[in-house]
């Protein structure tokens, strides 16, 4: 059906939304004020939008030939103050739903060609391999040649993944690749593809041509060169595939955040540390505890802080803080906390905090929604929130990374 739409607000996605009779209407890659010929979907809750009647004053070009198109971005037909406004205005809804009406910082902004990781899928159409992000709604594949957020690096060598990746998938249909911008180099970790061979060991010429430094197949890998990714002073070796924030400068940015939420506290418990982002520099100046489920983000983090100098005493302890959280007893001899746990948020590790005399907490979260749930039970607990901070890691998406301060 086709059908003229006027678009009233964005939706937390970032899709406009129309009010119809039947009910709210979501339309991507529109704006507030525009009125759309759009074709509506047959439950009525979704439309594409056919052409632009009337224009928002706020739209601009997109920088990116794919948007519209690719799935990954949902905002760059906005300028620069409204999409960061709407940013902003994310974190203070998500904090409103719980009754919280902390001050909210305008967001702070991540430049284009920052994005030091991504996730590509690589397709079989026939005889032809597609690399690249899902197609909007879908599961389908797209083949990018560019990606204004990537690192140059990374888009530089899209074309040497996909013939890298193209011989190891057989009869395959697809698989996932992991590519992360090192120190030196691109590490490379891909999943849905058989066990290595010997053709493995001809893609090393290719590899080192394009600045490739490690391909990772499930429990196989070729190094090329060390992949390290400094964190403070110390210069971890990161395990094929791990996670690190997207951005450096989006990091450099919560990590400066979260050890002013620390003041001069002198024992530290870095909850859901990794591979340790802001475990080093608070390590700078305090004492630290750091806790994490994932084996090998501990190991390197203890690698790491074995031949780092000038910090204070770093511990670490593997543990499952969402199954088993922090006990608030457990918690009596720490100055301050930072939990920077998955987008699911850390609820049981809140409610903890919540019942312990822990002086200051920095919480560190990419969900808005989560982290106002977990900041409700620490101010039910007593604590007040004294500064909250959105940061725009996630270009052009409906994600935002959040650093909160909380005192008693």
């Amino acid at each position: 059906m086709i059908a003229e739409l006027t678009i009233d607000q964005l939706g937390s996605q970032g899709d406009g939304v129309a009010e119809a009779p039947s009910g709210p209407v979501f339309v991507p890659f529109t704006l507030p004020g525009e009125r759309v010929s759009a074709k509506v979907t047959s439950d009525k809750k979704y439309a594409d939008c056919i052409t632009i009647l009337d224009a928002s004053p706020k739209r601009v070009d997109p920088v990116c030939p794919h948007f519209g198109v690719c799935g990954g971005c949902a905002l760059q037909h906005m300028e620069t103050s409204s999409y960061l406004d709407w940013k902003r205005d994310c974190v203070v809804r998500a904090l409103r739903s719980r009754g919280l009406n902390a001050a909210v910082e305008p967001a702070r902004a991540v430049p284009l060609g920052n994005r030091r990781r991504a996730v590509f899928h690589i397709e079989r159409r026939g005889k032809e391999l597609v690399l690249g992000y899902r197609r909007a709604r879908s599961h389908d594949t797209i083949d990018i040649e560019v990606c204004p957020i990537l690192s140059a690096r990374i888009v530089a060598a899209l074309p040497a993944i996909k013939a890298l990746v193209a011989p190891l998938l057989g009869d395959r249909r697809e698989a996932r690749i992991t590519v992360t911008d090192t120190e030196n180099g691109l590490d490379l970790a891909v999943k849905g593809v058989p066990p290595p061979d010997a053709a493995l060991a001809k893609l090393a010429g290719i590899a080192e041509e394009h600045g490739l430094a490690r391909i990772a197949l499930g429990s196989e890998s070729l190094l090329f060169a060390p992949t390290t990714l400094r964190l403070g002073r110390a210069l971890v070796s990161l395990p094929p595939g791990a996670f690190i924030q997207a951005s450096p400068i989006a990091e450099a940015e919560m990590v400066e955040l979260v050890c002013q939420g620390v003041g001069k506290s002198k024992r530290v418990a870095d909850l859901f540390s990794g591979l340790g982002t802001f475990s080093f520099a608070l390590a700078e100046r305090a004492t630290v505890d750091a806790y994490e489920s994932s084996a090998e983000a501990l190991a390197a983090l203890s690698e790491a802080a074995r031949h780092a100098t000038r910090l204070k005493p770093m511990r670490t302890h593997r543990r499952d803080l969402l199954r088993d959280p922090l006990g608030w007893r457990e918690l009596k001899d720490f100055d301050a906390v930072v939990f920077d746990p998955p987008r699911a948020g850390a609820a049981a590790q809140a409610a903890q905090l919540a019942k312990s005399k822990v002086k200051h907490v920095a919480a560190v979260s990419c969900n808005p929604a989560t982290l106002a749930r977990d900041l409700r039970l620490l101010v039910d607990g007593g604590y007040e929130i004294s500064q909250v901070v959105p940061i725009d890691q996630f270009l052009y998406s409906s994600h935002v990374e959040v650093v909160a301060h909380l005192g008693r």
